[in-house]
């Protein structure tokens, strides 16, 4: 140590405003004036001064070897907290069971097929099959996911696979559930029974209101979906738990600067959050990506709006998350890994989730199944029928991916301040690249979570009491008004 009272422990940093942002190799964080930063890397800070205590704390410099090395264990255990994901491996698994569809969406990123397209629909057989493959996972949590198209137009493989994987389970007694995700728009009363009967899940799309939904989610036959969705959530919500059903919407040029109409609408009907998403460039989105795409900076500063926004209902006494910034939060200020395939690292492509097409095509994530629609099959792990789990599970595909998704190895984000909270996209990454790894420089993946990243260590940081509680009671899932209690 060359004589100095301490040792700086494994950091990362970044320049922010009149501040320095460090973080550590498990996620502690702390914010350092520029002389102050500068005077702790060079071993000059006093061991009275006002930082010094909150630095040893949270282990980013120790007091000799013990330290030290009590330093290094601490650190040890936080991090593997933060990568125990990898210890259940895959508990999520989606099926496709129909490209078929009733709607025809601008931004489908599938390419979903014609109410005719039978040949896309998977057979009982195929479902079951794929069952067996599931239930082969060691996760003590299997969670089965219903998609297409639209789940619902091929009902009997749903039902096929909800009874055998019911009737496999009583014998591999894991935690078993599972999610439909359905444009809602065709489902009856006798399909609403069976998801009621076997506690499905439903997870639907909705734009906003309706000019914004209506503008990219209509029929096949033509006309916009809103008014048949809402008779139908309506509908679901009498039938079913009325939480068992949650939304998803798409941001698109025509919702970008409109976020509060969608957050509006959302609380008009009743749910309890919003996830602000991107466009992902597969399927139509892709063909139609001058007509409704947008950059990653405008984006991003209306997501912010929209988040000052839902922070302002919450203080007002409506309780209401948006989900993204939970999931980026819980990562910060928690010590637990969310299971959010695209904030892992090793991506959670493969390892937290796998997606199973309709013929029996096993692949990482359904980004992956939609590179493969657009023509390009370099992510397919195996088939259900002609591979086994092993091969399918270790084979080139995903081992590729674990070895070139690791946040603490690659260029630039190994470097980064926010590579504890992060993840990667390696099917994106090779979308635009043609390499797994992909180019942080050029990456909007890597551009829209450091503008978001900065703008929550800036409010962060500031250490508002309102802001604050409302993180923690989104965090929690508690009301503001018990978070400010507890606290205040």
């Amino acid at each position: 140590m060359s004589g100095s009272p301490y040792t700086v422990m494994p950091l990362r940093f970044r320049r922010m405003g009149d501040k320095v942002l460090i973080s550590g190799e498990a996620g502690e964080y702390h914010f350092l004036t520029p002389k102050d930063f500068h005077d702790f890397v060079d071993e000059n800070l006093p061991s009275d001064h006002p930082e010094y205590f909150d630095l040893k704390s949270k282990d980013f410099l120790a007091e000799g070897p013990r330290e030290v090395a009590r330093a290094i264990d601490m650190t040890a255990t936080r991090y593997r907290t933060r990568k125990h994901f990898l210890d259940v491996f895959t508990s999520l698994h989606m099926m496709v069971v129909t490209l078929r569809c009733n709607q025809k969406c601008k931004y489908c990123q599938v390419s979903c097929e014609d109410e005719e397209a039978f040949k896309t629909d998977m057979s009982p057989d195929t479902a079951r099959k794929i069952v067996d493959v599931i239930f082969m996972s060691p996760s003590p949590d299997i969670k089965i996911e219903f998609q297409g198209g639209e789940p619902l137009l091929n009902w009997g493989a749903v039902t096929a696979t909800v009874e055998y994987a019911e009737e496999k389970n009583q014998n591999a007694g894991k935690h078993l559930s599972f999610v439909l995700c359905t444009n809602l728009t065709t489902i009856d009363k006798s399909q609403l029974h069976f998801l009621h009967a076997h506690g499905i899940h439903v997870s639907t799309s909705l734009d906003g209101p309706c000019e914004l939904h209506d503008a990219n989610r209509v029929f096949r036959i033509g006309g916009g979906t809103h008014s048949t969705f809402l008779d139908r959530l309506a509908l679901a919500r009498r039938e079913l738990a009325f939480d068992d059903v949650a939304a998803l919407m798409t941001t698109t040029m025509d919702s970008v600067d409109r976020l509060k109409e969608v957050v509006d609408e959302y609380v008009r009907l009743g749910f309890s959050g919003v996830f602000f998403r991107a466009l992902n460039p597969y399927g139509f989105a892709h063909e139609n990506v001058t007509e409704l795409g947008y950059s990653m900076e405008r984006f991003v500063d209306n997501f912010k709006k929209g988040l000052d926004y839902i922070i302002e209902l919450n203080l007002s006494g409506t309780f209401f998350i948006e989900q993204y910034t939970t999931l980026l939060l819980t990562r910060i200020l928690t010590p637990f890994s969310t299971g959010f395939v695209d904030l892992q690292s090793p991506s959670g492509a493969g390892i937290s989730g796998v997606i199973y097409d309709f013929n029996g095509d096993v692949y990482p994530a359904d980004e992956a199944r939609m590179l493969s629609r657009m023509g390009d099959k370099h992510f397919v792990m195996g088939n259900v029928f002609t591979d086994s789990y092993s091969e399918i599970f270790k084979g080139k595909v995903l081992t590729d991916i674990v070895k070139k998704s690791c946040l603490e190895i690659m260029p630039v984000c190994a470097d980064c301040v926010y590579a504890p909270y992060c993840g990667a996209d390696p099917i994106r990454n090779y979308l635009e690249t043609k390499d797994v790894m992909g180019n942080r420089p050029i990456s909007p993946f890597c551009d829209k979570h450091i503008r978001i990243f900065d703008h929550l260590f800036t409010l962060l940081h500031n250490e508002d009491r309102d802001v604050m509680d409302v993180f923690w009671s989104w965090i929690s899932r508690r009301s503001f008004k018990e978070i400010r209690h507890e606290n205040h």
